[in-house]
């Protein structure tokens, strides 16, 4: 049953979502097809669902080594219905299998959908998917690894995810949403990441029509606003193009550390000619970003790639591919299967430097400020920096803003994934766009 529409005249306001009930320990679901699921601990929760561990029924208690999660939600609410169309149409396990067979792939990383179904308890009725069980998080990873991934890793990463968009975009959709967050290590194997968090994917080719370009105010920037497509930003639809030029700029951060837009996310439209402009001059936004140096010359040949490409254009995926290589072969490494994350071990985040170098520059000024006023100058008492590993280390943490390849702040409100296991949720909670966020994988 879909959830219920909207009342007329609320424009894009959100309906009032249930929360979640937390369930037993051994609760037992059956799917549509009859069969039967139990429910392990909860591993997460956000806004309006939680994520169970799981296993196929049976007299045994679900352990920590279950294969399965299972995703439910008040059947009222929209997220997971939206995500449930995409898993039910493209990602059930023979068609995944059928397609990495005549692609020759060793895996593909779309969790696999294994059920879903209506489940009552206490007069309540509640919407439930099973798929894959699946790790850690990739910007869990990022964060630990002093918001740096080296090259190698980032062109590996971009191989693995050009072959999930080619699977997802063949399948008539795209994801709309790529970002750390929605993409998640293997829970078996490490080496494989996954991409999650389906509740934004758009179907652009119904029975293999694709829709034409159309401005929609009401839908401007959807998405994660950093990452977004310049289409999104406009309000048009997403399209295949628009996946390619967001994993563009996944790229440009991972790399970098910070894309340059991100001083002001809190305003949608300086982000977006900040967008506009650096696909006008591709080359001076790689300036921004990095030193000449360290400039990823693959990274700009895959963006004018993407830059041209028309709105409904099949995206050259083997050639994309081929840049990518090269970029690996031009640092004498090639993609071995291994994804290897370096340990960042008592190191200062550049945000936290940055932050005490402006609040150290604040304190000067102020002093200045007083001795021309005739004041006395009190000078406060600075702490004395500890050193860690050799690194030295503020005696707090800060919440400053972060600051690595651009200027200003980090108006970055959204939640992020986190491992499935833990006691916090993969993609349970909000994005900051304005309107509720879709639950993911």
């Amino acid at each position: 049953m879909p959830p219920k529409k909207k009342a007329a005249g609320k424009g894009r306001a959100p309906s009032k979502r249930q929360l979640a009930e937390e369930f037993p320990p051994g609760e037992v679901l059956t799917d549509t097809g009859k069969k039967s699921w139990k429910l392990g601990a909860p591993i997460g929760q956000g806004g309006f669902g939680l994520l169970y561990l799981a296993h196929e029924n049976s007299a045994k208690p679900v352990g920590a080594d279950a294969p399965y999660v299972i995703k439910v939600e008040p059947s009222d609410n929209g997220p997971l219905f939206s995500e449930l169309k995409f898993y039910m149409r493209a990602a059930k396990p023979d068609r995944i299998q059928s397609w990495v067979k005549s692609h020759k792939l060793n895996v593909l990383g779309v969790p696999r959908y294994w059920g879903s179904g209506l489940h009552e308890r206490g007069g309540k009725r509640y919407r439930f998917m099973v798929i894959d069980r699946l790790g850690t998080d990739l910007q869990k990873k990022f964060e630990e690894c002093g918001r740096r991934f080296p090259r190698k890793l980032v062109l590996q990463l971009a191989l693995r995810l050009l072959d999930i968009l080619e699977f997802i975009h063949d399948h008539e959709y795209v994801h709309a949403d790529i970002k750390a967050s929605n993409l998640m290590l293997g829970h078996s194997d490490p080496d494989q990441v996954y991409l999650v968090d389906y509740g934004l994917a758009y179907r652009y080719a119904p029975d293999s029509v694709i829709k034409e370009y159309k401005e929609d105010p009401k839908r401007c920037h959807d998405g994660t606003i950093e990452f977004t497509s310049i289409d999104a930003h406009k309000g048009a639809t997403a399209c295949r193009r628009s996946d390619l030029e967001i994993l563009c700029y996944c790229m440009v951060q991972w790399l970098c550390g910070r894309l340059p837009w991100e001083d002001k996310l809190q305003d949608p439209l300086y982000v977006r000619d900040c967008k506009i402009r650096s696909q006008e001059n591709i080359s001076e936004f790689m300036n921004q970003c990095f030193s000449s140096q360290d400039k990823p010359e693959e990274i700009q040949r895959f963006m004018e790639e993407v830059k041209s490409l028309g709105y409904q254009d099949k995206p050259p995926y083997e050639k994309l591919r081929s840049i990518l290589q090269a970029g690996l072969k031009s640092i004498r490494a090639k993609d071995d299967g291994t994804l290897t994350f370096p340990a960042v071990s008592g190191a200062v985040s550049p945000a936290a430097k940055k932050t005490t170098k402006r609040k150290k520059a604040a304190a000067e000024e102020e002093e200045e400020e007083n001795e021309a006023d005739g004041q006395p100058i009190k000078k406060k008492r600075v702490a004395k920096k500890k050193e860690v590993n050799g690194v030295k280390k503020s005696p707090a943490k800060t919440n400053g803003p972060k600051k690595v390849c651009g200027t200003g702040k980090v108006g970055d409100a959204k939640s992020r994934l986190v491992e499935m296991g833990t006691q916090t949720s993969p993609g349970l909670a909000l994005r900051s766009r304005g309107r509720p966020k879709k639950t993911s994988a």
